[in-house]
């Protein structure tokens, strides 16, 4: 089995790649800079690291990159700085979900696991998920205002809406962790349908690593992937 990682370099991915090279599990990346990758990771003999810009890519680059790829699991994000936020681009994580996806059904493999990280800011509008009205308020302005809020609710509807559950090449999660934070070791997390508790007004935690584990699992499990293909689960750190 070969996975590839998008968004390898953050602080998420970062983790999830450990936890496939760790399990010996032949993965693929590409980054802008290497050397934001360890010495130890490059040159396990499991990495295909490609140096580039994912934003830049052709259609038969995007073919070459999910070639031989069983599994994508999509960290991409945007940097929380002033020019991560309002400078381009701004659809990051869409845009090249869409075309990972193009490539995957273009490529013709049997079958295609694609996870994506992304938030309890995003309602499942797919089973007509409820937030409350000030939940709602918020979360409007925020996609108005803010581009990477909009990027993920863009990229979780385009594979609710378009992708679905019809494709036979294309079967996907989508993850929502609640407030991310950077925890050294694993701990219990639960897992639920749809929020729990506020995401604005009560938000949880989810431990990065908690995620990592998650999502890589996910891949491996086929009974926890057939419990959840197809939709959007929910992370939170347990208690």
């Amino acid at each position: 089995m070969k996975i590839l990682v998008l968004g390898a370099s953050g602080a998420t991915g970062k983790l999830v790649l450990k936890r496939l090279l760790d399990k010996r599990i032949e993965t693929k990346i590409i980054v802008r800079d290497p050397s934001k990758i360890s010495d130890s990771h490059r040159n396990c003999g499991f990495l295909e690291c490609i140096t580039g810009n994912i934003t830049g890519l052709e259609h038969y680059e995007f073919l070459s990159l999910v070639s031989g790829c069983d599994g994508v699991i999509s960290c991409l994000g945007h940097n929380i700085t002033l020019k991560g936020v309002f400078g381009e681009p701004k659809m990051l994580v869409t845009d090249t979900l869409k075309k990972i996806c193009e490539a995957i059904v273009t490529n013709g493999q049997e079958r295609t696991k694609l996870v994506l990280m992304n938030t309890t800011a995003n309602r499942n509008n797919g089973i007509g998920e409820k937030y409350g009205l000030p939940d709602r308020v918020v979360l409007s302005l925020l996609y108005r205002l803010l581009p990477p809020q909009r990027d993920n609710v863009e990229a979780a509807s385009f594979l609710v809406s378009e992708v679905g559950s019809g494709n036979p090449k294309i079967e996907w999660v989508v993850v929502r962790p609640d407030t991310l934070v950077d925890d050294e070791n694993e701990s219990e997390y639960e897992i639920h349908s749809s929020p729990a508790r506020s995401p604005v007004f009560k938000a949880g935690k989810t431990s990065r690593i908690n995620v990592s584990s998650f999502m890589v699992s996910l891949l491996f499990d086929e009974k926890l992937w057939e419990r959840w293909k197809f939709q959007m689960p929910v992370i939170y750190n347990k208690n």
